[in-house]
């Protein structure tokens, strides 16, 4: 079982959790390079500007984050492995109770289609996983956290380790040392996630 307080003070810290897709052992990673995702320079491909001008998706914040984790868990079509384990869920489970985990939800009628959850702290996200069951889904989702932060004023967006993917979608590289650089400020930035009455 994962301890919350020893959850939040790691990413403090500058690591994550990941189980052992063979065990489920929890390992604390801290990588020496980050992917994050420059937020003042962020642009939507052409294909998902097109989803979002034809109103494909609808999308929600917080409606249905155990959907989401549990979606974001299970294994991918190619890869039966996850590194998401039912310890993980349950800590990110009660994290999103304390108003400290998100999801934002893809959905296209009526039916879940994409989605993506993560931690705020400070003026920090820290993106966790995503998934889609139809093309696009995801990015849309991704697309609509941007612009909650830029909205909100968010300094960092965090996306742990770079992958064919993240990269697609416009994520860069930068040593531990320099994330700890931009980290440490933006966790004293008080920002309240969602107010009362937003989506």
């Amino acid at each position: 079982m994962i301890r919350i307080d020893e959850l939040l003070k790691a990413y403090r810290l500058g690591y994550f959790p990941m189980a052992n897709p063979e065990d489920g052992k929890l390992y604390w990673c801290q990588p020496h390079n980050r992917a994050v995702f420059p937020l003042d320079s962020y642009k939507p491909s052409r294909q998902v500007k097109r989803v979002i001008r034809n109103n494909e998706y609808t999308v929600t914040i917080d409606k249905a984050f155990d959907s989401v984790i549990r979606q974001c868990a299970a294994p991918r079509r190619n890869d039966s492995n996850t590194w998401i384990s039912d310890d993980i869920v349950e800590a990110y489970l009660m994290l999103h109770t304390l108003g400290v985990a998100h999801s934002f939800e893809c959905w296209h009628e009526g039916e879940l289609a994409g989605g993506l959850y993560g931690v705020a702290m400070g003026a920090a996200f820290f993106g966790e996983s995503m998934f889609f069951r139809r093309a696009y889904a995801s990015q849309v989702a991704f697309d609509s956290l941007v612009s909650h932060l830029r909205q909100k004023g968010y300094l960092l967006l965090d996306a742990q380790i770079m992958n064919p993917h993240l990269e697609k979608l416009g994520a860069v590289e930068i040593t531990h040392e320099e994330y700890m650089r931009r980290l440490l400020p933006a966790l004293k930035k008080k920002i309240v996630f969602l107010e009362a009455g937003e989506m």
